[in-house]
């Protein structure tokens, strides 16, 4: 995915008091950091930053006094009720540079006749070089049978990636609806009881 350009400005005001001010003008309070340099308190065009944070791991070009520095978010800060950004901490990276990130987990195909799948893990910890960071990973779940077990050892990565999460992380499981096991086991029961007061 090709690197998003947002054009910064230079935070001097703080505070919730300040932050508030900021997002009344449409814009959201950010914070550079990486490299061993020290924070730069940032303001992004909210529009823009919002549209860009649509793809998760998305490559920023942060442009802020007419130099352009990559980074990536790794903390999003949302309201949970009007689901605004608040605030986003980013991390400035280099061509090149490897570095850890969540991948979410996309299932495809349908599991055996009969079974229902449970999503044990929907993301994957892994690195990846910062200037290829991919978004998601397919994992197909096509025609397993109940008791079946995909763990994250078991799943290709996006070129280019390496897990971190646990090899033995269980991330999908594929089972019985336990309501239909139920009912059956009652059903039996049900009858067994019938044959039972019959013969009494």
């Amino acid at each position: 995915m090709s690197e998003i350009k947002l054009v910064a400005e230079t935070r001097t005001e703080f505070g919730k008091g300040a932050a508030r001010r900021i997002r009344r003008d449409n814009k959201i309070p950010a914070v550079l950091y990486g490299h061993g340099t020290d924070p730069v308190h940032v303001t992004l065009p909210g529009h823009d930053s919002m549209l860009a944070l649509r793809h998760s791991n998305a490559l920023l070009s942060i442009e802020l006094d007419g130099k352009g520095q990559l980074a990536v978010a790794k903390d999003v800060q949302r309201d949970p009720v009007r689901n605004i950004i608040e605030h986003i901490d980013l991390l400035v990276v280099a061509a090149g540079e490897k570095i850890a990130v969540d991948i979410t987990v996309n299932l495809t195909g349908e599991s055996a006749p009969g079974t229902i799948h449970l999503v044990e893990s929907q993301t994957l910890s892994v690195e990846a070089e910062a200037t290829h960071l991919p978004e998601s990973v397919d994992v197909s779940i096509d025609g397993l049978e109940a008791g079946s077990h995909v763990f994250a050892k078991d799943i290709v990565l996006p070129a280019g990636s390496s897990l971190l999460t646990d090899p033995e992380q269980a991330v999908v499981l594929i089972t019985e609806p336990r309501g239909e096991a139920a009912a059956e086991e009652g059903e039996g029961e049900a009858a067994e009881g019938a044959e039972g007061s019959s013969e009494g």
